[in-house]
């Protein structure tokens, strides 16, 4: 069956970036803030890395936000509108500091004009465990916008995380999309290859290749953007 939808990643993939090193100054700022804030900072990134844990198990249950703030709850104390203010301020002003700790491709933003071009629906699935405020300035970055998505995946709307394949279904559940009509494109190979699971197409982005298991990518389409455009032109024929 041809493709008529991709989704893409975004970090990485859309967004050209060091992951381990945007992870690590995103939470040194967070960490300062909050200790700008009158809380104590061990205390709140253990709140931080307890309610990230819980969102990646997270099972189905509920919305991963829903996960994260009972779980940061249990470690930081009830969330009031002081904690809801704290975050909002965060994502607003010290969060956008960290653009300039990415690089741009200019040809990401190409991809996903052409693809829209070709009639395609286009996703943006990233790992949901961001608020829309996160994501939607992360996609900013990368030379796009909100509205060049019809559905981006955030901590609001997702009940699991990659690699579970229900973050995968629960996509193409609320799309009313079949897997063998959709492709997945990203950098990752645990956490965007396992769409591969329900029978997605998937395309490996190497340029900011994450393969923390030293799979052999041999076993997946893979290149930068010029190989994903003459993939898909193959796959919507």
């Amino acid at each position: 069956m041809a493709i008529t939808a991709v989704f893409f990643d975004l970090d990485g993939t859309l967004l050209p970036m060091d992951q381990d090193h945007f992870i690590k100054t995103y939470f040194k700022r967070l960490s300062s803030k909050a200790a700008a804030s009158g809380y104590d900072p061990d205390i709140f990134m253990n709140g931080i890395l307890k309610g990230l844990g819980a969102m990646v198990k997270n099972d189905g249950r509920a919305t991963n936000e829903n996960v994260f703030m009972k779980v940061f709850a249990t470690v930081v104390g009830e969330i009031t509108e002081k904690e809801t203010a704290f975050f909002d301020s965060f994502y607003e002003n010290d969060f956008q500091l960290l653009s300039s700790e990415c690089g741009y491709d200019p040809q990401a933003k190409d991809a996903v004009y052409a693809i829209k071009n070709m009639g395609l629906r286009t996703v943006l699935a990233t790992n949901p465990v961001f608020p829309p405020i996160a994501t939607h300035s992360r996609i900013k970055w990368a030379g796009l916008d909100k509205s060049d998505f019809e559905y981006i995946t955030t901590y609001e709307n997702s009940s699991y995380s990659k690699p579970d394949p229900g973050y995968y279904s629960q996509i193409l559940e609320n799309l009313g999309l079949k897997a063998k009509e959709c492709l997945m494109v990203g950098n990752d190979v645990t956490e965007d290859m396992a769409a591969e699971k329900l029978g997605m197409k998937v395309f490996l982005l190497t340029p900011c290749l994450i393969n923390k298991e030293n799979k052999n990518i041999s076993a997946y389409k893979n290149g930068g953007f010029e190989e994903l455009a003459e993939y898909i032109k193959t796959e919507i024929r």
